[in-house]
């Protein structure tokens, strides 16, 4: 059966490779045979699913319409091109942008609110939006390990090692893991500046847009208030962050009904992005499979055991081999896994567990960033594109994800050793 699981893992891959426009049909239709098989049970379906992630995704939806409609990006555009002298240093702020903001809440909320902005500046200034948008996409996954609030793996951290919100800025008086994650967040800007050392073009913006409606912006504002204090909350459903951005959405839409603004309503509902959401339905299933035949329990006891006794080798394979499995394994099974084994490495080498806790969290989050499918915000981005006629293959994804990701982890790779050996 895993011999099986693996086959099908593996041709799944290829196969939305070569079929990018079809990637949701060969999900599921990986997911079905899994779950006819009985790689992965039928009463264990619900359960494989990140039920959070797709409502924090479809909530996110229903507020996209009405922050477009409202002409907030525009005017949020118009800001970034006065502040900008060429195109590039455009792509370089809305990047920065997404990261800030993904540092404290979800990566994948973090693309669906920022990337419209990216949008409405690429078509004022009549450029393709595939470069911004993804840079978006992989810079929200880069920041989303910056605090205990910016993603799932953080708070596994801080659950497995006891730590609070302040701790991931100072801790057992050192440095923590955000400023690792910092410090490969400057380490992109002149990998950015290569990629796009082309695009020179000059920019100015001479309209000035009016914002016509503050409701959709306040509401946006609200979420990440939300998922912050959310955050705090002790114990919580695990659907909490998905309710938030749900409940949020429809209040949005039900403020623009009730102002008579149905058009805007019907085209929330109308372009909400199905394929996106089937696409991480399928991937969670196809993920909850391998998980279930002990793939990823093989790969966690493979990392440990190929560092052995040597700490600074183990320190290596952790942080490049989580690179290499969360370009293609969900990090969040992942991460749960290998936290208890590195703690009981940790403790038998008489190691600080710091250590290899900060390597694996930098490698699993940053990994997801060498492909389209390695990790829910670049889903949800390209999925954006997608809906705005341009298809996005994998050659053009790890054209951008590719150095990003040795960029970052290599800086947070270096500064975590020498400060936490």
């Amino acid at each position: 059966m895993k011999i099986a699981a693996i086959v099908l893992f593996a041709l799944t891959y290829v196969l939305m490779i070569a079929l990018p426009r079809v990637r949701h049909w060969v999900a599921l239709g990986t997911a079905a045979i899994f779950v006819i098989l009985g790689v992965l049970p039928v009463g264990e379906v619900p359960g494989a699913i990140d039920w959070n992630v797709l409502l924090m995704i479809f909530g996110t939806m229903l507020l996209v319409e009405p922050f477009i409609d409202s002409k907030m990006p525009n005017a949020i555009a118009e800001k970034l091109l006065k502040w900008s002298p060429n195109v590039m240093w455009v792509t370089i702020w809305m990047s920065i942008f997404s990261g800030v903001v993904s540092a404290f809440i979800d990566n994948v909320a973090t693309v669906l609110m920022v990337a419209p902005v990216g949008l409405a500046v690429c078509k004022k200034l009549n450029i393709s939006p595939v470069p911004m948008i993804l840079s978006i996409a992989v810079s929200s996954n880069l920041q989303g390990a910056a605090t205990l609030v910016g993603d799932t793996t953080s708070i596994m951290l801080g659950a497995q090692a006891n730590m609070d919100f302040l701790d991931f800025f100072w801790m057992d008086g050192k440095p923590g893991i955000f400023f690792a994650v910092e410090l490969g967040a400057l380490a992109t800007v002149p990998i950015m500046m290569f990629l796009f050392r082309k695009d020179k073009q000059k920019v100015t913006s001479e309209t000035q847009t009016e914002v016509r409606d503050f409701a959709p912006s306040v509401m946006m504002v609200l979420v990440v208030v939300l998922l912050i204090a959310a955050s705090f909350i002790p114990n919580k459903p695990a659907v909490t962050n998905g309710v938030i951005c749900v409940v949020c959405g429809l209040i949005t839409l039900g403020i623009e009904a009730a102002r008579g603004n149905g058009k805007v309503v019907k085209e929330a509902v109308k372009g909400l992005d199905v394929n996106t959401v089937l696409l991480l339905a399928g991937l969670f299933l196809i993920i909850g499979g391998v998980k279930k035949v002990g793939l990823i329990d093989d790969l966690a006891n493979i990392i440990s055991k190929v560092g052995g006794s040597n700490l600074f080798l183990l320190y290596t394979v952790v942080v490049w081999g989580s690179v290499i499995i969360s370009a293609f394994i969900d990090n969040i099974p992942y991460v749960a896994t290998m936290l208890p084994v590195l703690a009981g490495v940790a403790s038998s080498l008489g190691a600080n567990a710091n250590l290899l806790y900060f390597g694996l969290l930098t490698g699993a989050t940053l990994g997801g960033n060498i492909t389209p499918i390695g990790a829910s915000a670049n889903i949800a981005g390209v999925g954006m594109l997608r809906k705005e006629g341009h298809e996005v293959s994998f050659k053009d994804f790890t054209r951008i994800g590719l150095p990003f990701t040795l960029a970052a982890v290599t800086a947070g790779y270096l500064f975590i050793w020498f400060v936490w050996r």
